[in-house]
C-alpha cells in the first residue's frame, strides 16, 4: 500500500457546503431490541370515584389518548458540540419489529432538516443520513411533545491525485473508489467512482481509499482517517505516465492510420486494444510490449514507462531495437 504523500485537516465551517445526495440507509446498525413502551394505567380510586361518559370507561379513554399521534421533532448535528445542521438531512422512522420477510417497516420520512412528525407513542428506531454519513437509534414516542438530536460524529474527505513530482492530472482521468477499512476480502464499498476534488461527508472513522487514473493499471491506495467535524484534504500519488501511440515509416514521420494496437505488460498480458492511428492511454510504471498491426504485418516496440508526465511512443515499421 502506497502512503498518502499530503494530508490536510481542517475544522469544518459552513456546513450547507457540505450537502450530497443522501446513501441509501441501513437500519440494521442497532441490533438492540427494545422493549415495548407499557400503556399507562389508570388510577382505581380515581377510576370508582370518577363518572365516565355514557358508553367509555376510564380505561378506553386513555387508551385512545395513548393511541393519538404526537408530535415528534427531529434534528441532527455533526458533532455533538456543533450547530444543529441546516440543510440536506434525511429522517426515516421504523418500527422496531420486522415483518415476515425480515424487514423493518417504514412509518414515516422527512427531508427537513429539522423534521416535524406525528407518530403514535411507542417504540421506533430513527435513521438519519446526512451525505455519507448516517446514524441509526431508538426513539421513544411519549404523549406529548418529543424531541430527539441526533449526533453523527461525521466528518469529510476530498481527494486528488497528481503524479510523482506534483505533475498534475486532468480530473476527467481521476476517480476514486471509498471502502470501509479492513482486510481485502472484508471491506464494503461507501462510494466509487467519485471525481477528484468533490467533498464525501462521512461518519468518523478509517476508510480505505483507491485512486484510478486512467483506466487500465495505474491505481494507488491508502487507507485515511476521517475526524469528526474536521475536513480532510488528501493527495495521492501515481507512478505511471500517459502515453500516445504511433506507426510511423521513419522517426518523427506521420502517423500512419488505421493501425490495431495492443499493449502487453512484460508478463504476456494484454492490458489495452484500441484501433486508429493516434490513441493513447495511462500505464503503470513497468516494462511493455507495444505491438503495432497493419494489414497482416505486425510491427512491436518493448518501452519501460516511468512515472513523469504525457509521453509519444514511435512504432517503426520495422522490428524496434532498444527501448
Amino acid at each position: 500500500m502506497l502512503p498518502v504523500s499530503r494530508l490536510i485537516t481542517g475544522v469544518l465551517f459552513g456546513l450547507s457546503s457540505l450537502v450530497l445526495p443522501p446513501a441509501t440507509p441501513s437500519v440494521a446498525q442497532d441490533t438492540t431490541e427494545i422493549p415495548p413502551l407499557p400503556r399507562p394505567r389508570p388510577d382505581r380510586d380515581a377510576a370508582q370515584s370518577t363518572p365516565t361518559p355514557t358508553g367509555t370507561t376510564a380505561a378506553d379513554a386513555i387508551a385512545a389518548v395513548t393511541d393519538v399521534p404526537q408530535a415528534v421533532t427531529l434534528t441532527a448535528r455533526i458533532t455533538q458540540d456543533g450547530p444543529t445542521i441546516p440543510e440536506g438531512v434525511v429522517w426515516r422512522v421504523y418500527e422496531t419489529a420486522p415483518d415476515a420477510a425480515g424487514n423493518m417497516q417504514l412509518v414515516a420520512k422527512s427531508e427537513a432538516a429539522t423534521a416535524q412528525l406525528e407518530l403514535p407513542p411507542g417504540q421506533y428506531v430513527v435513521h438519519a443520513a446526512y451525505g455519507r454519513a448516517q446514524l441509526s437509534e431508538p426513539l421513544s414516542v411519549a404523549p406529548g411533545q418529543n424531541e430527539k438530536v441526533i449526533d453523527l460524529e461525521a466528518g469529510a474527505l476530498r481527494l486528488n491525485s497528481a503524479v510523482t513530482g506534483d505533475i498534475p492530472i486532468a480530473p476527467t482521468q481521476l476517480r476514486f473508489d471509498i471502502f470501509t477499512a479492513g482486510s481485502e476480502s472484508d471491506r464494503v464499498p461507501i462510494a466509487e467512482g467519485l471525481p477528484p476534488n468533490d467533498i464525501v461527508t462521512l461518519n468518523a472513522g478509517t476508510y480505505h481509499i483507491v485512486s484510478h487514473f486512467g483506466t487500465i493499471n495505474a491505481t494507488v491506495r491508502a487507507d485515511l482517517r476521517v475526524e469528526p467535524g474536521e475536513l480532510t484534504d488528501a493527495t495521492l500519488y501515481h507512478h505511471a505516465s500517459e502515453v500516445s501511440l504511433k506507426l510511423v515509416s521513419e522517426e518523427g514521420g506521420e502517423a500512419i492510420a488505421d493501425v490495431e494496437w495492443t499493449i502487453q505488460t512484460a508478463e504476456g498480458a494484454t492490458v489495452f486494444t484500441e484501433r486508429g492511428a493516434f490513441p493513447s492511454t495511462v500505464l503503470a510504471e513497468g516494462v511493455y510490449v507495444i505491438l503495432a498491426k497493419q494489414g497482416e504485418q505486425v510491427y512491436n516496440r518493448e518501452v519501460e514507462i516511468v512515472s513523469g508526465g504525457s509521453r509519444e511512443i514511435e512504432v517503426l515499421t520495422s522490428v524496434y531495437q532498444g527501448t
